[in-house]
């Protein structure tokens, strides 16, 4: 029932929020955000399996898709995003689904969530594989849409992963691995996109930044796959190139335009001295790895 689940029960500390001054409203927000973090800590084992099945996905020329309704499913979308420029993928290797649609990313649409067959119809659309990895993303634990979503992806023979906010979530039933981070009941009853969005929002972070630096996307800890898509990206790579190579700016502009503005080819060019055609080669046989490559 719903209310048995943490994430909608009324938070002791805030029983009296309407007559806190808009400071103590500020610092008891943020007080009870700093027991986000440790709720997270609790599940490192499950968020590293999930890691571990998005880099075997990656490998194998599938995708990480992120699916969820309301706020879980807006905060899918912005991750897989912003995949793309930091990370050089294109769009369909991370994708954030939202039940209802492009619309719902900025109106409630309501009644989508409440449907499983809209969540296997989704990923229908989307043309789900084995090799693709699935993750479920609900607060609440419970939500149809995202069961459906699961079932089917199970069905189909794909890796899954269940994210929810509450322990025992009736949706981690559902998946290979389940993260269940218990943030607790929120300042304002029942408003996940609080606490509950907060460490969703970080867990997805982890995910998607750990499993690619597992197929090669960074080097140390600079972004080499980096898109240079506008002047401050451009400005960005050429220091990428400074930083991991160790040349001063304008060694760094020429090599990055040797090498038609591909900073992982850039990098391995001067640390090896060596032609962009070597330098992709070396790069092909490392799988990406800059490291490997040197």
């Amino acid at each position: 029932m719903l209310e048995n689940l943490s994430t909608e029960k009324r938070n002791n500390n805030t029983m009296k929020m309407d007559e806190m001054s808009v400071l103590e409203i500020l610092q008891t927000m943020n007080q009870e955000d700093h027991l986000v973090p440790k709720a997270i800590e609790m599940e490192f084992t499950n968020i590293e399996e999930s890691v571990q099945k998005a880099i075997r996905s990656f490998k194998a020329g599938g995708r990480l898709i992120y699916i969820g309704a309301g706020t879980s499913g807006r905060l899918g979308i912005l991750d897989a995003v912003e995949c793309v420029p930091t990370f050089g993928v294109s769009p369909e290797q991370v994708v954030g689904i939202i039940a209802g649609g492009t619309e719902a990313i900025k109106i409630a649409i309501e009644g989508v969530e409440d449907n499983p067959e809209l969540g296997m119809d989704d990923l229908k659309a989307v043309s789900l594989t084995a090799d693709d990895t699935v993750v479920g993303i609900a607060a609440s634990g419970r939500t149809p849409y995202v069961i459906g979503a699961l079932q089917y992806a199970k069905q189909i023979g794909a890796e899954t992963v269940a994210m929810s906010c509450n322990k025992g979530a009736e949706i981690s039933g559902y998946a290979d691995t389940a993260i269940e981070i218990e943030t607790g009941a929120e300042v304002l009853t029942g408003s996940t996109r609080l606490k509950a969005g907060t460490a969703q929002k970080l867990v997805l972070n982890m995910i998607s930044t750990a499993a690619m630096i597992g197929i090669g996307k960074v080097y140390g800890n600079l972004m080499v796959d980096v898109q240079a898509t506008n002047e401050k990206l451009i400005e960005r790579s050429k220091r990428i190139i400074m930083d991991a190579a160790q040349v001063d700016y304008a060694t760094a502009q020429r090599y990055y335009e040797k090498a038609d503005g591909h900073v992982k080819t850039a990098i391995v060019m001067s640390l090896l001295d060596c032609t962009k055609e070597q330098a992709i080669e070396k790069l092909e046989a490392a799988g990406g790895f800059v490291r490997k490559a040197i």
